[in-house]
This record gives structure tokens, sequence and C-alpha cells, in this order.
């Protein structure tokens, strides 16, 4: 399998008042045309991972890293203008909440058309079109419709569907997807993890998915990375995940509940300071 991106001893650090934050320390992974699963808790670093791979990080922020290379570019000494042409062309990322990830005063089809049109020379008419198609490929019903609404006028579902439309509309080699269900309900839930588990294996495309939740992770990714305190503690396949040997892992797969099993109360993750050292 080619190698997409390598991240090599990657650190995120943030200056403030009291003292250097360490947002993310010393991670290190590669990644193919596969679906590579990221979880842990809320401030181990997750997002902020991403973040720096797509060069969206606070520009007070501090990004280093031994390597940090997407086909060859070493991402960390390409110039802006380059790292603009990159991302949403060869690189994209789907944020948290499309309700405050979209602009609120444009229609969804004219962000996806100005997405495309940013990166490819096109016209408003074939952009129009090829918007429409996007669409329609994220399982929009009537992709004419919503093209024209703005995204408080969508649902969350819809909005996240116009959010991974407007995403690949350029034909993106790597996408990042930053908690992409986590707003959404069961059945909604599975209809864009469809659509992603498509887009890579279809498109042969590389994704990263962060996520809280370890089930979706072992069942709908290749590999899993567990984090814990801006570092990553253990690197497995999702099919292992129910055999991981770090006491974090473990501790994570015994809070969750189990059906048919009498858990009462449900065990407490029990903290080591050395996991954060």
């Amino acid at each position: 399998m080619s190698t997409l991106l390598e991240v090599d001893d990657l650190r995120v650090n943030f200056p403030t008042r009291t003292g250097l934050v360490q947002a993310v320390r010393g991670v290190s992974f590669s990644l193919g045309r596969e679906r590579l699963g990221i979880v842990g808790e809320s401030g181990s670093g997750k997002s902020q991972t991403g973040r720096a791979i797509m060069g969206l990080t606070p520009p007070q922020a501090e990004v280093k890293a031994k390597k940090l290379a997407f086909d060859g570019i070493d991402l960390l000494a390409a110039p802006a203008r380059q790292r603009r042409a990159l991302r949403g062309k060869r690189i994209a990322m789907i944020l948290q909440d499309p309700k405050y990830s979209l602009d609120p005063v444009m229609s969804i089809g004219r962000q996806i058309v100005e997405t495309l049109r940013t990166h490819e020379k096109v016209g408003k008419a074939e952009a129009r079109d090829r918007a429409l198609a996007m669409l329609e490929a994220v399982q929009i019903r009537d992709p004419a419709r919503v093209f024209d609404l703005h995204p408080h006028e969508v649902s969350g579902g819809m909005g996240q569907r116009a959010m991974i439309a407007m995403m690949l509309i350029a034909g993106p080699e790597m996408m990042i997807a930053d908690e992409p269900t986590s707003a959404l309900d069961v059945t909604v839930q599975l209809d864009v993890l469809g659509i992603l588990d498509k887009l890579v294996s279809e498109r042969g495309m590389g994704l990263i998915f962060i996520s809280h939740d370890l089930r979706l992770v072992s069942s709908f990714c290749d590999r899993v990375i567990v984090m814990y305190a801006g570092k990553v503690v253990e690197q497995l396949k999702a099919s292992e995940l129910r055999d991981a040997q770090h006491p974090y892992t473990r501790g994570l797969l015994n809070c969750m509940p189990r059906i048919g099993f009498e858990r009462h109360p449900l065990p407490v993750l029990d903290r080591k300071p050395e996991w954060a050292a």
C-alpha cells in the first residue's frame, strides 16, 4: 500500500499567560489508502493533530515535527500558497458541526461551487452541474432544492452531507473527518458512514476518522490510534481493539455498557500519572 501521509514526532504547543500548553506531544503514524481511526477523550489532541496536518492551527501556535509529509511534500516547509492549494484540492477536512462550519449567509450550493472554482477553472454552469451531482452522490434526495437553501434551513444530517459534498467536490486524495457523526442520530450516522466507506473503496482515498466512539471505530476503520494527553499510547488493527494492552485503552473499553451483562455501577477509568508522562 502506497503511503499518502507520514507523521513523525508531531508537536503542537500553545503559548499562554500561564505557560506552554502541549496539545500534541510526539505523535507519529503513517496513512495509506485506508481508514485510520483516532480515538481518545476530549482534550487528548485528536482534533489538533488533524488541524496541524491541514495547516489550520492558529498562528500563535507552534507546530513542529521531524517529518510531516503528504505524498512527498514537506508540509511544514511548504509556502502558504502551496498549502492553500493543497487544502480542499488534495487534502480535505470535515469539521465537527456543519452549523458552525458552513457560512450562514451563503447558500449551500454557492459554497460548494466556490470550493470547486477555487481549485479548478470551470464555468458557472459546469460548476453548478457538478455541485448538484455531488449533492446527489451524498444521498440528498432533492439536490436542486437543497442547492438554494441556507445552512439554517436544513437538518443536521443534511447539513453534514452538504459539508461532505463540499469537501469532496474537488476530488481529494485524503480526507480528515473530525467527529462527522457525533451530532447525528443512529440511522443518519449509518448513511454518512456508508458514504465515507464507498468513497474510500471506490476512489482509493486515505481517511483519518476522528471519534470518541470506540465501538464505531472498531467496526468502521482498518487501524486505530489511541491518544491520551496529547500522546499516542497505542496503535493496533481495528479488529484487534478488544485485545488492546494499554491500561487506558482497556479502561475505555471497560466503561462501555454491554447488553446482557449486569454491571452496576459501570467501571470508572482509574487514571495513572505515568500515562501522561
